[in-house]
């Protein structure tokens, strides 16, 4: 399965276009701590809603949170369980709340809490403790943990599960990955038992492994499927009671005919039919509320091919969707016009939908942590046959905005006060024009040529088609099609997103990165690849160079435009890898340009970083919806309130949502 999910990487400039610059009221900041800061976003419009939208909405998003636990199991065995022992202390602590260890236990809950397990959410390196194995031990004494010398083993040895998804060239990726989706089994295991499953023939092949853990049972490799009556039944259960009730609510025959499918999924557990409900899905264009619900995106899994559980229920912002609507409905003169071989461009696009949303609520995979763009279905064929559905998040990105607001980034990254002028003036649009070039058309465009196995790429698969979708967007975003479409309305919008860009492939992202570690997560991965690639062949004609002014050191673009025909080359390469499977050259660019990190850079980056109030990583909490219901149990309205904090919120999830739990 290839993954289509854009990282919300916002964050990294704390700009904003003028037109965002006046005072907000809402609160948008909530909690911070560690590398995190943890944000509220507005639902704005849901007022706007009919009462039966909105009771659709709720039954949507009681299926959304029904999924939670499910989640925290794939990414580590024992992470229901630690989480439960870590939130019984913290709640019957009655030692001094200010006392260091126990303020670093906090720290460290917190960090559990936001990552969906003991595992960084994006390096996946598990935490570190900064309180005692004694004082934690004494802690735990008396608390209800089954698996207790698991659990300490699992938090205070660092040789005990060290690392959720492992993208180490020449090791095992599955031994030494602790997530949950491979039991017993080796990498080479896992490989020959799909190889021996697939029909290379189909051409219509269903995703294997999607909703699958694999494991050995008399010595033989075997599947556990996701499913009703198999595993994670309880918490699927919840999911479909709920899908069920939401079917009452549907705004039509399709979405309703959609929830059924959905719901037939969960039940067999059968591919083919979740293949069937991601066609109908992608072709709903006229529902306004929407939902995606299951095991979707494999970032998780180190081949690429087990989905974790995730949804977001959204419904479409009409007027921001404008942009969107004219993007899909020239994605033909796009894929003509791409630089890529004739060869990989699709002779007719079908079916590109796109639109902009607003998330009602984040769940799973996509929480607290959550993309700003996603372009769904994955599967190759059916994108080929029927087309895709994509969308972007657009309160998520106007939250990040308003957050970030006077952080001091750029006076200590950009350049020079005309390239900070363009940033403020241009980089909220052009970001969020971006991310709409890349779920829109980037991720449909393109095709395998016949034969190729969807899953040719491997493991660098992922970083791959994020490259892929990444250039697409930025070659466009510099084409004079832009103006025409009225979607920019200065020729040099589109250098705001270009300097923000190769600033960040090159140097800002590492601030995500621990000294002396390499880049593992496939979205940084991707933008160092595309960036470093760029500064390479772009130093005899000095396009870009990395200049120093005091002792710091600069990103300078002296040739945009020279900089857009290197996109375009790149793009042309990671095209033919992707259309033809050629894993050795894809693998090769990987290595060369997307791991390695300058230790020099990544100091100094790291040392100006700390001279600023700037989180590397944000997050959200969820409003919080409630049914008002009649004497007879009836719903009559839907309100939606933003007040809960961060750790309330989470155990009050852990409380009323626990789906595996017996």
């Amino acid at each position: 399965m290839k993954q289509f999910k854009i990282a919300a990487v916002a964050i990294l400039l704390a700009t904003a276009s003028q037109s965002t610059m006046a005072q907000d009221p809402f609160d948008y900041k909530v909690d911070r701590f560690a590398d995190i800061e943890v944000l509220r976003y507005q639902v704005p419009e849901f007022e706007s809603l009919s009462l039966d939208q909105k009771r659709l909405v709720y039954y949507l998003t009681e299926a959304a949170l029904w999924g939670r636990d499910i989640l925290w199991d794939q990414n580590y065995k024992y992470n229901l369980p630690l989480r439960s022992l870590l939130e019984q202390i913290y709640t019957s602590y009655t030692g001094d709340r200010n006392d260091p260890q126990f303020l670093a236990f906090e720290k460290y809950l917190k960090q559990v809490e936001f990552a969906n397990g003991i595992h960084h959410h994006y390096s996946t390196d598990k935490f570190t403790p900064e309180f005692s194995r004694e004082w934690f031990e004494s802690q735990a004494e008396g608390k209800n943990c089954p698996v207790l010398t698991e659990v300490t083993e699992a938090i205070f040895n660092p040789s005990v599960a060290a690392k959720r998804v492992n993208q180490a060239e020449g090791e095992d990726l599955i031994v030494t990955s602790a997530n949950n989706f491979y039991d017993g089994v080796t990498q080479q295991e896992v490989e020959d038992f799909y190889a021996a499953v697939k029909d290379t023939t189909d051409l219509t092949p269903v995703s294997y492994g999607l909703n699958t853990r694999l494991t050995k049972k008399d010595g033989k490799v075997v599947e556990q499927v996701y499913k009703l009556d198999g595993y994670y039944s309880k918490a699927i259960s919840r999911i479909v009671d709920n899908l069920t009730r939401a079917m009452t609510y549907a705004e039509n025959d399709a979405q309703r005919a959609i929830i059924a499918r959905l719901i037939d999924f969960y039940t067999t557990g059968d591919l083919a039919t979740f293949d069937d409900y991601s066609i109908r899905w992608t072709e709903d264009t006229a529902s306004r509320v929407d939902f995606i619900n299951g095991f979707i995106e494999s970032y998780g899994d180190p081949l690429g091919m087990t989905g974790s559980w995730e949804s977001i229920v959204n419904f479409r912002n009409d007027e921001a969707s404008h942009r969107t609507e004219v993007l899909s409905s020239n994605a033909q003169w796009f894929e003509n016009h791409s630089p890529v071989d004739p060869r990989f461009r699709k002779d007719k696009v079908k079916g590109v939908s796109a639109k902009v949303i607003t998330a009602a609520i984040l769940a799973g995979d996509a929480y607290p942590a959550t993309p700003i763009g996603i372009n769904l279905p994955n599967a190759n064929w059916i994108r080929a046959q029927h087309g895709s559905k994509s969308v972007t998040i657009e309160n998520i990105t106007d939250a990040y905005d308003k957050a970030g607001q006077g952080s001091g980034f750029n006076e200590e990254f950009v350049i020079d006060e005309p390239t900070r002028e363009l940033l403020e003036k241009y980089l909220f649009i052009t970001d969020n024009l971006h991310t709409d070039l890349h779920e829109c058309l980037g991720h449909g465009s393109g095709r395998l040529m016949p034969g190729v196995d969807p899953d040719a790429l491997k493991a660098h698969g992922s970083t791959l088609e994020e490259a892929r979708a990444d250039l697409f967007a930025l070659y466009y975003l510099g084409d004079p099609k832009m103006l025409e479409l009225g979607l920019l309305d200065n020729p040099d919008a589109y250098k705001a997103e270009y300097y923000k860009y190769i600033l960040n492939g090159l140097m800002t992202q590492l601030m995500r990165i621990e000294p002396g570690k390499d880049i593992e997560e496939a979205h940084m991965r991707n933008r160092q690849l595309i960036a470093a690639w760029a500064y390479e062949h772009s130093k005899k004609d000095k396009v870009i160079e990395l200049v120093k002014h005091g002792g710091k050191t600069y990103v300078k673009i002296n040739d945009y435009k020279a900089l857009r025909d290197l996109f375009g080359q790149l793009l042309s390469e990671i095209q033919r890898i992707k259309s033809e499977g050629d894993y050795a050259a894809g693998a090769d660019l990987v290595a060369r340009y997307a791991v390695k990190v300058d230790p020099k850079l990544h100091k100094e980056v790291l040392d100006r970083y700390a001279t600023l109030d700037i989180a590397p990583y944000k997050g959200f909490v969820n409003p919080v919806y409630t049914a008002v219901r009649d004497d007879n149990g009836t719903i009559t309205d839907v309100t939606v309130s933003y007040g809960e904090d961060y750790l309330p919120q989470m155990f009050r999830y852990s409380r009323d949502y626990n789906g595996l739990d017996d």
